[in-house]
Order: structure tokens, then C-alpha cells, then sequence
């Protein structure tokens, strides 16, 4: 088996110590979520907590794929990290990445700086009375925005993906997790307002976000509105359409 470990430069100082703890991930740490797919821990060394995500096993055909032919999720994780904070979008600082190959990818974890956030988006989906919620999702939408005036499409746009950090006075820092799908691109009007969809919004929630967008863009608060509920909609029938079907096949 062959290990291809990347560090980025300001996190050298921990570089013997994290790439330990990756190889005894199993004992290290505290979780954070163990998922089927996916397990997130934290660990804390000389003071630095950082968070540590590690993808699902491939099957044979997806480790080939991602030794010959794709990046790795956690490679590209640690790349588009790193670039959108080239472009100010805020996200966990990237700290490192490790693969594991053995003939194709075994294993593949990625390492970004812990970030003490408030609450993250879905409070406001559960949440209609949640403190601030009105100007909240219009720094939302501002924060889109700025995601797509800088052409990232980021397609796992979902409101478990966006933490939200009060810095005070009615100001709140968006950060991005689960990076690992985007697309770099210029979007038009109705793009943009497909990349709403996954967000859950409500009539009321779409009515906040869609106003403020239409302001920033210079399009038709009614187009923008039009076309966020669309897909919103869309989406949302879709979503509950499969699980209907799944409830049916028990």
C-alpha cells in the first residue's frame, strides 16, 4: 500500500503528529457523526482542533476510477477549499489530505481547521420564530450571491452544508462544508435559481431570499421569484416522491 499525504504550509508544525493520527484514525479522536458513508472526528493537538473527515471505502470500480482517472474526494476537498478562499468565500481553513492506494484508492481522509460556528442553516428551515431569521436569510441570499458572482456552482448547496457564525451587531459569517462537488462556471438567472433548490425554503423563506437576490443581480424581484419557487418546488416533490416509494416498497 502506498500513502500520498498533502499539508498546506501554515500547518507543517502539526505535520508529524496529524499524519499519526490519520494512520490510527480508528482510536483517535472524538466523533463528530459516523455515518454509513461518511465519519467526521475531531482531535485536538498542542491547542489546534481540527476536524477530520473520512470518505467511504470505494468499490473496486470507483478506486480505479479515482487512482487513474478522478480526484479523490478528499483531494478535491482540499483544493476547492483553498480556492474559495482565494475568492473570500468562507470555509474551514484546508489543513491536509491523505490517500491510501492499494491498487486503486483504499482509503481517503481530509483534514480542515475546526471552526466554533452558532448554528448552521437548517435551524431556520425548523425554526420560523429563530432569532434575526429575516435578515439572516437575506445575508444568505447576499452569500449565494457572492458564490455565483465569483462562478461556483456548489451542488451540494443544502442547509446542513452552510454554518452560520454571529460575529454580532446583526452580522453572520457563511461557511461551507462538504465541498467535494461544485463546478466552476457562469451562471445565468435561472442556474442560480436552480442552485436554491436544495435548500428547503419555504413560501416565506423565498420571499425574503428572492427579493434580496433580485437586488443584488438587477433581475425582476417577480423572475426571481418565479424561478426559485419553481425549482424549489420541483425539487421538494421529487424528494418526497422517492420517499413515498420506499415507504410503499416496506
Amino acid at each position: 500500500m502506498t500513502t500520498h499525504f498533502v499539508m498546506h504550509p501554515k500547518f507543517t508544525v502539526f505535520e508529524k503528529a496529524l499524519h499519526e493520527v490519520l494512520l490510527d484514525f480508528e482510536t483517535s479522536g472524538d466523533y463528530v457523526t459516523k455515518g454509513d458513508r461518511n465519519v467526521i472526528k475531531k482531535v485536538t493537538l498542542d491547542g489546534q482542533t481540527f476536524n477530520i473527515k473520512r470518505f467511504k471505502t470505494p468499490n473496486l470500480a470507483q478506486s480505479l476510477v479515482y487512482r487513474f482517472l478522478r480526484k479523490s474526494k478528499a483531494k478535491r476537498s482540499f483544493e476547492y477549499a483553498s480556492l474559495l478562499i482565494e475568492k473570500g468565500i468562507k470555509t474551514p481553513f484546508p489543513v491536509a489530505y491523505l490517500e491510501n492506494f492499494s491498487g486503486g484508492l483504499k482509503d481517503s481522509y481530509y483534514v480542515s481547521e475546526h471552526v466554533a460556528y452558532d448554528f448552521d442553516f437548517r435551524v431556520l428551515n425548523h425554526n420560523p420564530r429563530w432569532p434575526n431569521r429575516a435578515e439572516i436569510l437575506k445575508q444568505m441570499a447576499a452569500f449565494t450571491f457572492q458564490l455565483h458572482e465569483n462562478s461556483i456552482n456548489f451542488l451540494d448547496h443544502s442547509p446542513g452544508n452552510t454554518l452560520i457564525k454571529h460575529r454580532g451587531e446583526g452580522a453572520y459569517d457563511f461557511y461551507l462544508i462538504d465541498l467535494n462537488r461544485m463546478r466552476f462556471e457562469t451562471l445565468n438567472l435561472d442556474q442560480r435559481m436552480h442552485n436554491f433548490r436544495r435548500l428547503w425554503l419555504s413560501k416565506t423563506m423565498i420571499n425574503i431570499m428572492a427579493k434580496e437576490y433580485a437586488s443584488l443581480f438587477g433581475t425582476s424581484e417577480k423572475e426571481t421569484h418565479a424561478l426559485m419557487t419553481k425549482h424549489s418546488r420541483e425539487f421538494q416533490k421529487k424528494v418526497n416522491s422517492k420517499k413515498l416509494r420506499k415507504r410503499r416498497r416496506k
